[in-house]
């Protein structure tokens, strides 16, 4: 499928992939698209980001390429590796056979056959359907020696390989860089990118997120369950639940046949909108009960 040609068709493609895009994210991954940019999200954790690059890819109908950062991550685990095993069955299998030239068999033993493609080498390669979506996920947890190397990376559109020498990619990839901000990325990369931070949704928008990833969830049920969900994120949390919470929790809920919310419901499921702990033992008792009847007494009718 070729590039939509309006933010208006981005933003219809994204939701025929049950991704519920708002007009500035939509407006930036159109430009992203049609300047051949990198794209630069940046947000909380579990507000959307990756599921992005996922809807865009099935969209377009290309290949999602997946770099899952963390810390440690250096461009030899990035882009490729030698098949090492199999190198030494093909030199004991040489030496086997007898009368071998070393410089032959060096020359055999540094191709393609013995290549392992890692996630940026395979971006480079030509795909079918078109330039595939290079996922750059969470880049904040690596270091800053690699974001000088993928920085320049992403400048060209090409890695070397020391025994193979410069791999161009005939169609640059389309590309998307999340981060959680769980630290700064260097100005250098971000100019390099289109930038946007991906909010919490409104309450409306959170609605109608829900209805598209749950929709067998009743009206009052969602209601009740992100008016919940997004007055937890006004408390003083450890880790704050995102758009991805509130729909697992939705979905524990439908498993659980619950119509309504209860304190007792809350009190047994908050593991689906919680991660820490601390911050479950803050929902315990009387706490959720008191947090419940204010989301209740918002939603009555004015």
């Amino acid at each position: 499928m070729g590039v939509p040609g309006s933010i208006d068709a981005v933003q219809e493609m994204l939701g025929s992939e049950g991704y519920v895009c708002g007009r500035p994210l939509g407006t930036v991954v159109f430009l992203a698209l049609t300047l051949g940019r990198p794209l630069f999200l940046e947000g909380e954790a579990g507000v959307g980001k990756t599921e992005i690059a996922k809807a865009l890819a099935s969209g377009l109908g290309r290949r999602l390429i997946r770099l899952q950062c963390y810390e440690g991550l250096d461009a030899a685990s990035a882009v490729y590796e030698w098949n090492f095993a199999e190198q030494m069955i093909a030199i004991r299998t040489a030496e086997a056979s007898g009368g071998v030239d070393r410089g032959d068999l060096k020359d055999e033993l540094f191709t393609d056959e013995f290549l392992i493609e890692r996630p940026l080498l395979e971006a480079m390669r030509p795909q079918p359907g078109g330039a595939p979506v290079l996922l750059i996920d969470e880049l904040d947890r690596t270091d800053e020696p690699f974001e000088a190397f993928l920085l320049e990376a992403l400048s060209d559109f090409q890695v070397t390989i020391p025994e193979l020498g410069t791999i161009a990619a005939p169609e640059p990839p389309i590309v998307i860089v999340t981060s959680n901000r769980t630290r700064e990325v260097h100005d250098a990369l971000k100019r390099r990118c289109l930038y946007h931070w991906v909010d919490y949704p409104s309450f409306e928008r959170e609605i109608e997120i829900l209805h598209t990833r749950a929709p067998e969830a009743a009206e009052h049920l969602s209601r009740e369950v992100v008016a919940f969900v997004q007055r937890l994120r006004t408390e003083d949390l450890f880790k704050k639940p995102g758009v991805a919470e509130t729909i697992d929790w939705a979905k524990c809920l439908l498993a659980l046949d619950v119509i309504n919310l209860s304190p007792e419901v809350i009190a047994d499921t908050l593991g689906a909108i919680l991660k820490y702990q601390d911050d479950i033992q803050k929902l315990q008792g009387s706490e959720a009960k008191r947090i419940l009847e204010e989301v209740r007494a918002s939603l009555e009718p004015a």
